[in-house]
């Protein structure tokens, strides 16, 4: 009864936040100068007034924005999210097919970037004052500072340029897709054009869960309770494996679930220096097309990543430590 009660409270939270959410992009959107008219317009070479006029009706663009607002409102609470004025296509349909190529990219990122990012930090804690320990803080400030697109840049010219090791850009060949090989020749060939977004993405999140993991672990290290275990003259590997590693390790899982929670904007950048043709991209391109429902859907699936995010997080402090009350 109380994991139902958890659940409902905050599935109430989640559908206030997100129809708040939706009302202020909605209306974030429409202040912005022009719209998908002025984009088809622009692409077109011009047209006339009346052209557009009509196009405006068909897209329902003329009408007051309080009434496209309550009408989309009434679409999405019927579970349709519209339809892609640039793509012609509907909106669920475009997301559900870009959805796999980003979350490939970010899961493997969020994964790789969480272990080894917590195994550098709590390694480099047992001696904060060692040559080990500053390489690792300065590594990962350096991670930090950097711009996504500069490391992105930097990894093409390096190993796609210089060096032609990975491909430029794109998630797999027109030669695999023409030669229709087989399952593992196009799983090698997707691998291939991961590894340079992966690496980039990854660095940036390395950067923050080594250097949260080192300072969680240093000031668990100095808790009482560890000075008691290490009195008591259990070995050193059984201090920081059972006793310190499982609180130190909760403030890294906060810092994962937040980071799930922002797949889109981690992924605008780095797909779109890549080509990666997911989310991300996507919706860098709508964005510049003015095309509302797209940017409005993505938004939605972005919003709703959050609030699993927030209840994954909440169920993993759970599992993980269970004198924390998380639900």
């Amino acid at each position: 009864m109380k994991f139902l009660s958890f659940l409902i409270k905050r599935s109430v939270y989640g559908i206030i936040m997100l129809l708040t959410l939706i009302t202020m992009f909605f209306f974030m959107l429409r202040l912005s100068p022009g719209d998908i008219v002025d984009t088809l317009a622009g692409e077109m070479g011009g047209i006339s007034q009346e052209v557009k006029d009509e196009l405006r009706h068909h897209y329902g663009l003329d009408k007051p924005i309080l009434v496209q607002l309550l009408i989309y409102l009434k679409n999405v609470a019927q579970g349709d999210l519209g339809y892609s004025f640039y793509l012609k296509q509907p909106v669920t349909k475009v997301v559900l097919d870009r959805l796999p190529a980003t979350a490939l990219l970010f899961i493997l990122a969020l994964i790789c970037s969480t272990a080894l990012g917590t195994f550098l930090g709590n390694l480099a804690s047992l001696k904060p004052d060692g040559f080990f320990s500053a390489a690792v803080t300065t590594l990962a400030l350096a991670g930090y500072s950097a711009p996504a697109f500069w490391i992105g840049i930097l990894l093409l010219l390096a190993f796609s340029v210089t060096i032609p090791l990975f491909p430029v850009a794109g998630m797999i060949s027109i030669k695999t897709i023409i030669e229709g090989s087989g399952f593992w020749i196009v799983v090698l060939d997707v691998a291939r054009h991961l590894v340079l977004p992966l690496v980039t993405l990854s660095i940036i999140y390395l950067a923050d869960f080594s250097r949260l993991a080192r300072a969680s672990m240093m000031d668990v290290l100095r808790s009482d309770y560890i000075r008691m275990a290490r009195v008591k003259g259990l070995p050193e590997h059984v201090v920081i494996f059972k006793h310190a590693l499982r609180n130190s390790v909760l403030p890294v899982i906060t810092a994962a679930g937040l980071r799930l929670g922002q797949v889109f904007s981690g992924a605008v950048v780095v797909e779109t220096v890549f080509g990666w043709p997911g989310l991300g991209q996507l919706a860098f391109q709508s964005v510049l097309r003015r095309d509302y429902p797209m940017v409005l859907g993505i938004m939605f699936f972005a919003t709703m990543m959050v609030i699993v995010s927030n209840i994954l997080t909440d169920l993993t402090y759970k599992i993980v430590d269970p004198r924390v009350d998380a639900i």
